[in-house]
């Protein structure tokens, strides 16, 4: 086989029917829309009516809220900074925090920082400066003897500041 000869197989690309375009086309005069009515005008969106009666999106029970205040933590478990640990992607002797918790491909970018949850085991003695903790993972942590600094809440356009924790 050459270059030359390289063909799509018999079938695989359909042309596009050109509507409203003579007679013979059979999709001419109203191009396949019927005759008349709101449906054979252009730049008509009937989306979601049902001839009058209570649309469905309606008629349905409307169910829980978006909480302003949510904090929007990304979150990351003991046992995983453990691993990175052991496989060399974070330097224990440096304090953890989010950009190399980031930098170590552990933690996606989050808008409010970085909260430690206590599942799996932590062996090696690591310091911690993030915006949350668990109380399962700050009690791991200084079982391991280490410590945990939580952040303050970041204000817009600042940068977060530390504030000693009252454990």
């Amino acid at each position: 086989m050459k270059l030359n000869e390289l063909h799509d197989t018999e079938g695989s690309r359909k042309e596009r029917i050109r509507v409203g375009r003579g007679i013979g086309s059979g999709k001419g005069k109203t191009g396949g829309r019927g005759v008349k009515g709101q449906k054979s005008r252009s730049g008509v969106s009937i989306k979601g009516f049902e001839g009058g009666q209570m649309p469905l999106h309606r008629r349905l029970p409307k169910r829980g809220f978006n909480n302003l205040f949510a904090k929007d933590y990304a979150i990351i478990n003991l046992g995983d900074v453990q691993k990175a640990v052991e496989a060399g992607r974070i330097d224990a002797k440096a304090t953890i925090t989010a950009e190399s918790l980031r930098s170590a491909g552990l933690v996606r970018a989050s808008r409010d920082g970085v909260r430690l949850l206590g599942e799996g085991e932590l062996s090696a003695k690591l310091s911690f400066e993030l915006a949350g903790v668990s109380e399962a993972a700050r009690a791991a942590v200084e079982k391991a003897g280490g410590s945990v600094t939580v952040l303050e809440p970041k204000a817009k356009g600042k940068a977060p500041v530390r504030y000693a924790d009252k454990a």
